[in-house]
């Protein structure tokens, strides 16, 4: 059983596959029909296919009901196995893959023939082939078919609409919008009606044709007709709403012609033009115009046409509130009533009555004045303020002292936009008019105001608005006697002066936005001024660009010097007019040979570069890199090379070497072997410590023979690593008490180090002499009188005191023993830590043997023998 339905399976397979339309062969004992060959898009389909017994295809063969199939467009309708019933029915009921649910039946009628019957309950093909197939060979074989189409009935036409030609031939053109597909044939009908007669017509269209022309038998001009259109296919019909016109009111004239313009004689501002219809609408009597202009120096037209309604065939217009003086070029079209307009007539040209300019000048003034000369220099700028007009062409504009421009107060007469003319240092104002051919305008009163050093404005910015408009900041001045502000800018790679242009900006505003003659790629310079009450204020100037990039040429790299280690480049500086942005950097690329690339980066006000640390006899490649805020640019490559390091120069090099070799081989010989104790002391001077220095006696001047003037130790080149201070104390630091010292200033102070600058915080005098020639040296002990020095009586005695530094001593020195760590004040013999006064030792004096051993501890304090022997001398 499971075999049988595979062999069925495969036969119906093969026999969708290889069924098609073309293989149809109906027989007269087979007929297949269908309730209606066309439905509705999505509607339920039933067929039915009848095989009568003298069939030659089913004659004398063993029938099944399965042997009789269903195909739609070659797509097989499958069923199910069917059951007989008690009537002898079978049916099969199925849903194949496409969703369609379909029900075969098969039925035998008293043994004459067989009847199949299948039913699709959607029918979504716009167009099928219902096919009715028996298996009775190999392949399946149609019997009967029947075609069934689907769609939608017409919707009715939309925006129908007429246009009358009035070129002959005349016709009325009608069209309309068909609406949505119906996907069946849809036949279109046009209906017309003339009311004024009775008489209508009636036009038949071939399907898909969506518009007609009406033949001028078909309407008449001036009388109304109505027009509709019927749609009609196979599942309904729909008709549009009738449009009503009159033919005349639907025609669009052809372009009409302007013959003539010219200005109306003693009319201001009014231009007269002729005109005409074309030949063939000539007949045409009354007509609608407009009328549209534009200067000769503008591109657009007049957004708004002037009307002319309703105006005579060939009778000439007029058209007013014209501009003064001004070019004109004209344009019209015409129409009748509502009819649509025409296409516009050919251009002409006129010119109106010219008269005096109206208005006044924006102006702008610089001032220089030099100390020697008595008159000023003046640079005067203007341009038409936004109440001014021209009234025609512009001849002249006249600078004068008066306010009549006469001839003999005229400053200059010019048909630019400046003027630089002398003003004696007490003009006050200047008047400037324009004129033309028919007069001259009202003077502008022009104040002279001197530039002076009043305050500028700060923090100018400039920034790109958009590639032809810049955006100018600034910080406003808060001051009562500020008028307003003037933005002057002009382009920095032309010095034409009359290329300068300016702004006149209100003292509340802190910005503006210039957009005339500014380009991309340009440089501009901008300077704000402000404007006081008495005078013009210094300016603030920037650079600025709209837009930036790359600069049009990069500079040539030149040598300047080029040695066997370095080399130094120069370049020129770019044209303004091929930078197209700020310079920011120049970079110099340059590798040897081996491509080790190194980087130098230029000052750009000095435009040189030197390259160091190159080998001598070498090659190096080298280029410049220029960059500005829109790109960068690469010069051409040049090729260096290093000079060779020649003969003499070796030599040279060995020679020097070799002396200054030998130079300090001689002076260190010298400096260690020589005798000279100056020469000595100048690279080891000798540093006593003080620990083990005495006081001597006082001696006279002949025991100081062997020690060197005063001078002598100025003017020699030692090096001074200690010294005394002398220092006087005030009378009142010191009282006595039963012949002894009972207030000692040195005991109040905690730190007695570097007592030559401060005692106790109180400032001493030093000896001038002494400090004139040991600025630099170190303390190496401190005489204090209770006097001053230098008029210190003989039997008066001294107080000496140790200096508390901590200079390191010499080597051997530090050997020893007896000398203490640290320079501190040390205690006399027998004392046990009172402060100690070192005296002078006399003969007679109690004691004189234990201080005068101490005294020769400090070998230094002979110096104040020579001072004292000199002062007393």
């Amino acid at each position: 059983m499971a075999s049988a339905w595979i062999t069925m399976f495969a036969t119906l397979l093969l026999a969708f596959v290889n069924g098609t339309k073309d293989e149809v062969h109906t027989s007269p004992s087979v007929r297949v029909h269908t309730s209606t060959p066309v439905v509705a898009l999505g509607s339920p389909v039933t067929a039915s296919c009848i095989i009568r017994d003298d069939c030659p295809l089913i004659k004398g063969a063993v029938w099944h009901l399965n042997h009789i199939v269903w195909h739609l467009n070659q797509r097989l309708i499958p069923s199910s196995p069917a059951a007989a019933n008690e009537s002898g029915r079978t049916s099969a009921a199925a849903t194949n893959e496409s969703g369609w649910i379909s029900t075969v039946l098969y039925s035998v009628a008293n043994q004459s023939g067989w009847n199949s019957t299948v039913f699709i309950p959607s029918f979504t093909d716009t167009k099928g082939y219902l096919t009715c197939c028996v298996l009775h060979t190999f392949p399946c074989q149609i019997v009967g078919a029947v075609e069934i189409r689907a769609g939608f009935p017409p919707p009715a036409p939309q925006n129908l609409s007429c246009l009358t030609n009035l070129t002959k031939p005349e016709t009325l053109s009608c069209q309309w919008d068909p609406g949505q597909d119906t996907h069946l044939p849809t036949q279109y009908t046009l209906y017309t009606e003339i009311r004024d007669l009775p008489e209508s017509n009636t036009y038949m269209l071939p399907p898909g044709v969506h518009h007609y022309k009406i033949p001028r038998t078909g309407f008449v001009l001036f009388s109304e007709i109505e027009i509709h259109v019927k749609a009609v296919n196979a599942l309904g019909q729909a008709t549009s709403t009738p449009l009503l016109l009159e033919p005349m009111e639907s025609a669009k004239f052809d372009p009409p012609k302007v013959m003539k313009v010219q200005a109306e004689p003693n009319r201001y501002g009014c231009l007269r033009l002729s005109w005409g219809l074309s030949e063939q609408q000539a007949w045409v009597t009354t007509v609608t115009l407009e009328v549209r202009l534009k200067t000769a120096n503008s591109k657009q037209w007049s957004e708004e046409p002037v009307p002319v309604p309703r105006l005579m065939r060939q009778r000439p217009m007029e058209v007013c509130r014209l501009l003064h003086g001004t070019e004109y070029h004209i344009q019209i079209r015409v129409r009748y009533h509502q009819s649509p307009w025409s296409e516009w007539s050919n251009s002409n040209t006129a010119v109106t009555l010219e008269r005096a300019p109206t208005g006044r000048l924006d102006s702008w003034m610089k001032v220089s004045r030099e100390q020697r000369q008595k008159s000023l220099s003046v640079h005067l700028f203007w341009k038409p303020s936004k109440q001014f007009r021209a009234n025609g062409k512009i001849l002249y504009y006249v600078v004068s002292r008066q306010r009549q421009p006469l001839k003999k107060g005229q400053l200059c007469v010019t048909l630019d936009s400046h003027c630089v003319f002398q003003l004696p240092r007490g003009a006050r104002k200047v008047f400037l008019s324009a004129g033309n051919a028919a007069g001259t305008s009202s003077p502008t009163e022009v104040e002279v105001f001197q530039h002076r050093a009043l305050a500028a404005v700060s923090d100018v910015n400039v920034l790109p608005h958009d590639e032809r408009s810049l955006l100018v900041q600034w910080t406003s001045i808060h001051s009562s006697s500020v008028t307003g502000y003037v933005v002057e800018w002009r382009p920095l790679w032309k010095m034409d002066p009359s290329l300068i242009l300016f702004d006149h900006i209100d003292r509340n505003q802190s910005s503006t936005l210039i957009s005339e003659s500014i380009e991309p790629y340009n440089p501009y310079g901008i300077s704000v001024y402000p404007r006081y009450k008495d005078g013009i204020g210094l300016p603030q100037t920037v650079e600025a660009y709209s837009r930036q990039k790359a600069p049009s040429a990069a500079p040539n790299l030149r040598v300047r010097e080029m040695l066997h280690s370095r080399i130094e480049l120069t370049w020129e500086e770019i044209p303004l007019c091929q930078r197209n942005g700020i310079v920011q950097s120049y970079q110099i690329f340059y590798w040897d040979e081996q491509g080790n690339t190194k980087v130098v980066t230029a000052e750009l006000e000095k435009r040189r570069v030197v390259l160091r640390e190159l080998d001598h006899s070498s090659s190096y490649k080298a280029f410049i890199m220029v960059s500005t805020g829109g790109g960068s640019l690469n010069g051409s490559e040049v090729t260096l090379k290093t000079e060779p390091m020649d003969d003499l120069a070796i030599i040279l090099i060995v020679i020097s070497s070799g002396v200054g070799l030998s130079l300090l081989i001689i002076i260190s010989v010298l400096v260690c072997f020589s005798t000279h104790e100056r020469l000595k002391m100048c690279f080891w001077p000798k540093i006593p410590d003080p620990a083990n220095s005495s006081i001597k006696r006082w001696t006279t001047l002949d025991s100081m023979q062997d020690i060197p003037p005063v001078e002598d130790m100025q003017e020699s080149s030692l090096v001074y690593l200690s010294h005394l201070s002398l220092l006087d104390l005030p009378k009142k630091g010191l009282e006595k008490r039963d012949g002894e010292i009972t207030d000692d200033p040195w005991c109040r102070c905690s730190d007695t180090s570097d007592l030559g600058e401060s005692i106790c915080g109180s400032p001493h005098a030093l000896s001038p002499s002494y400090i004139g020639s040991h600025q630099h040296s170190v303390p190496y002990a401190t005489v204090v009188f209770d006097s001053p020095y230098s008029i210190q009586p003989p039997s008066q005695s001294h107080a000496y005191l140790r200096s508390e530094s901590t200079q390191p001593l010499l080597e051997e020195e530090l050997e020893e023993p007896s000398s203490p760590k640290e320079y501190q004040n040390v205690p006399v013999r027998g004392t046990s830590g009172e402060q100690v006064s070192f005296r002078e030792c006399l003969n007679d004096s109690p004691g004189r043997g234990e201080l005068c051993i101490l005294w020769d501890d400090f070998p230094l304090l002979r110096a104040l023998a020579i001072n004292d022997v000199q002062s007393e001398t």
